[in-house]
């Protein structure tokens, strides 16, 4: 028996609501393979603000600190949305948070089951069989990251500046996590820039080539500009398995890839670097890929399934309990085929409550 312990960064309006919901899940799943989890639930985001005076408080980061794994909620909302940006509850602790941990590679699936194919804007023949690929950005580099300044000029304009740098280093770590994805699947990569404008693009490809040929000869390795890659996105998503790609652009086709899969609802996401836990697995920050959706906050209604796989990604990835996270993975699968479900894939049909639908993945647990 192994005890998994981690902390719990909720967040806010919804966060909560569904954070509880996959803790019950997770104990559940924990319980049936015989292990135990211990967390500490801590202020972050608006709630850090609101309790603490900031978004990221320091007893937050040292629980963190302490931990083998954050599971995140999500932070932000119309309450905090005044502030000046620096201070906003999403830019001052996500991006801290993957700063002091190194966490430099977000993987993110793209998962709609062919049973809920009719929740993608997509035409159902293009999907009629699903969707499921992995999106690979890189997330502490690049324009994100770099130098910001405003000035104002000797003729009175003003003039705002965000610096994109990356370095060849940068690119080989997040190459070799595509890679790794990608040989534990089709082995099939596809890596997207925009190397015909841009010189961090340029270092990108030439980076990528190299990397992939001489470690990882296996991979059928391709490359698209951003622009593409976004609209083949939206024709036919399965034609690719994994791509992967630097911050801005991950973070817009990771977003898309979001809402042809149906639903934010449904879609989870580990963040990784190469900071080792207190098991000699990665340290990580585990999160659902939706908002805080301020409009239903309170109601019960908000789907659970994103934050219930995205504590299913931590047990894999940080504590190495593969048949656990696929345990909780399929419980999820076969709750929804079942047609029991949330608003947001009901589709006019009956749906059940955030607290229902949890009750339903246990008992097929």
């Amino acid at each position: 028996m192994s005890n998994f312990k981690f902390t719990v960064l909720a967040g806010d309006y919804i966060g909560p609501e569904v954070m509880k919901e996959a803790l019950r899940v997770l104990k559940c799943a924990c319980d049936k393979f015989g292990h135990t989890i211990e967390y500490v639930e801590c202020d972050v985001g608006g709630s850090g603000i609101d309790n603490q005076g900031k978004a990221l408080p320091d007893s937050t980061l040292t629980a963190c600190q302490n931990a083998d794994a954050i599971l995140f909620g999500s932070v932000g909302g119309p309450k905090w949305e005044n502030l000046p940006p620096s201070e906003q509850p999403e830019r001052a602790s996500l991006l801290p948070l993957r700063k002091a941990f190194k966490l430099f590679a977000n993987i993110r699936p793209g998962l709609l089951y062919k049973e809920i194919a009719d929740a993608s804007p997509l035409k159902i023949e293009r999907i009629s069989n699903g969707i499921d690929i992995v999106c690979i950005r890189e997330l502490t580099g690049g324009i994100y990251f770099g130098e910001k300044k405003t000035t104002t000029l000797p003729d009175g304009d003003i003039q705002a500046l965000d610096t994109m740098c990356y370095k060849k280093s940068e690119i080989e770590r997040i190459a070799q996590t595509a890679a790794e994805t990608a040989m534990s699947r089709s082995k099939k990569l596809c890596s997207v820039d925009k190397a015909n404008v841009l010189e961090t693009s340029v270092l990108w490809r030439n980076t990528v080539k190299e990397f992939i040929a001489k470690n990882y000869p296996e991979i059928s390795l391709t490359h698209m500009y951003v622009d593409n890659a976004a609209m083949q996105l939206a024709r036919d998503p399965n034609q690719f398995d994994v791509l992967f790609t630097e911050n801005m652009f991950g973070d817009i086709l990771s977003d898309e890839m979001a809402v042809i899969c149906g639903s934010l609802g449904m879609l989870c996401s580990a963040s990784l670097g190469d900071m080792l836990n207190s098991h000699g697995l990665k340290f990580g920050l585990y999160e659902p890929a939706g908002g805080t959706a301020p409009d239903i906050a309170g109601k019960g209604i908000a789907n659970p399934c994103a934050q219930i796989l995205s504590a299913a990604m931590m047990m894999r990835f940080s504590f190495g309990q593969e048949d656990l996270a696929k345990s909780i993975e399929t419980a999820v699968r076969k709750t929804v085929c079942d047609n029991i479900r949330t608003g947001d894939i009901a589709f006019g049909n009956e749906s059940v409550s955030t607290v229902k639908m949890a009750d339903e993945i246990i008992k097929r647990l």
